[in-house]
Formats: C-alpha cells, structure tokens, sequence
C-alpha cells in the first residue's frame, strides 16, 4: 500500500542520489523533472482515491465477515424531495442504512434527520458545506466544519458522531492532521456506483450489482430520482440474493458515536 511519508522518503532519496551521482556523470535534466513528476502524480491520485489510504487510514469493506451482510450509505443529504422517498424503501424493505450528511443540508432540514434516527439508520459526517475547493482549507478550516456539523446533530438528535467521510473522497495532510485531532474514523467506500454522472439506472444498477458481496459498502447519493429508481431495484437485487443492507457501524463492528 502506497503511503504518503514513504513515497516523500523515496523522492527524497532519489533526488539526492541523483545529485550526488552528478558529481562523477551526467544526469539529464529531464530525470529531475520526471522523479518530480511522478511524486505530484502519485500524491495527486492519492489524494483523490481514498481507497488508497495514501494521507490518512480509512474503512472501506469488512471482507472478514462471514455474515451476508453489506453497507448501502447516502452522501450529500438530506434533501427534502429525495430522502423521504430513499427511508420509505428502505422501511418497505426492513433494512438499514447510514446516511453521511452535510451540515448545511441538516440546517434546513432538521426534521428529515431526525426520521432517519427515529427509523434506526445512522448518521455521519459528510463536512458542513461539501464546498468544492475543501481539499484547499487549511487544518483549522476542516476542523471546524467537522466540529460545526457534529455539535448541530448533537443539538437536533442528542448523538455526537464521530464517524467521519471526505467530501468528494478527498484527503490530504491538512485533513488528515483534523480527523487526527478531533479522533474521528473516517469511512470510505469499495462499491462506487457513480449515481451523480450521467449513467442511466440501468448501467448505474448493473455496476453496482456486478460487483457486490458480503461485506461491501456501497456509496449511493440521496440526492435525485435517479438514485431512488436504482436503489429500489438495488434492493430487490440483494434480497434476491440473500444479502442484507445494515449500517455501517454494524457491519464494521464500531463505534458510531461518542
């Protein structure tokens, strides 16, 4: 597994050899450049798939359970038309689900969240404004929009979370120094069903479920109809199968709140 500290040291350690070398031959210009190159291209890729725990350790799958269990989590809500239509077939079905919420979202919806704690899913956190330039703030800057997001649900709902998934799934050192210093687990992901581009449902479901097996999370948005359609096909899918949709906290046997 590539780690960010370990590819800085190789860099590091190249560029120095190759320095040194240039004493007694000639190094090309161009190799300093490439070596430069591919540390901003690894870091780049690193930071942008968090399955690579490159700045930061986050969960994405148990694959150890032996119990036919899989996750399905909601980014981006709750939203008023979407996520009411996303609890009522989850209730239909008689499963469970976690919902990663943004603050900003939670501000103006107040009473979805607490139908999805009322329902039994799980709450998490998903930043309080999912701005798109978050990979750009600064430590304090995540910091207080995850400690601004967890102590609004804990006004609303009387739960302190402290499971924690990066907006857009990125991260870097500024994020990674925030979840170290607020002790927060962050939570990923191993099943992208990319329900916000402009996939059909059909090409939507049938990616999610070429690849789905015990223990697998699955990253949905509540945020469209769209979603809606697949999940309520998703559903049927696992039933048929014989798999179960539980929080993320149960299938990853944690704490979800403090």
């Amino acid at each position: 597994m590539l780690r960010r500290n370990t590819i800085n040291a190789i860099t590091i350690l190249v560029l120095v050899t190759f320095i040194i070398l240039g004493y007694f031959i000639t190094i090309p210009w161009w190799s300093y450049i490439l070596i430069v190159f591919l540390w901003f291209l690894i870091t780049l890729c690193g930071s942008f798939f968090i399955q690579w725990n490159y700045h930061l350790t986050s969960t994405h799958c148990n694959k150890k359970t032996s119990k036919n269990q899989i996750a399905i989590t909601f980014d981006d809500g709750p939203h008023p038309e979407f996520t009411p239509k996303a609890l009522d077939l989850l209730k239909a079905h008689k499963v469970k689900a976690t919902f990663f919420c943004i603050g900003q979202q939670v501000e103006k919806h107040p009473e979805i969240l607490k139908r999805i704690i009322a329902e039994g899913h799980l709450i998490s956190n998903h930043t309080y404004s999912h701005s798109k330039s978050f990979g750009f703030f600064t430590t304090e800057k995540v910091s207080s929009e995850l400690k601004k997001t967890i102590q609004l649900i804990k006004d609303i709902v009387g739960k302190e979370m402290i499971l924690y998934r990066p907006a857009f799934g990125v991260t870097n050192p500024m994020i990674e120094k925030a979840v170290k210093n607020l002790k927060v687990n962050v939570i990923g992901w191993n099943v992208r069903s990319l329900d916000t581009t402009g996939r059909s449902e059909k090409m939507i479901l049938n990616r999610v479920t070429s690849q789905i097996s015990n223990g697998d999370i699955v990253l949905l948005h509540d945020t469209s109809q769209k979603t809606v359609n697949v999940l309520e096909q998703l559903l049927l899918f696992l039933e048929e199968k014989n798999l179960e949709s539980v929080r993320v906290d149960e299938l990853l046997e944690i704490e979800a709140y403090a």
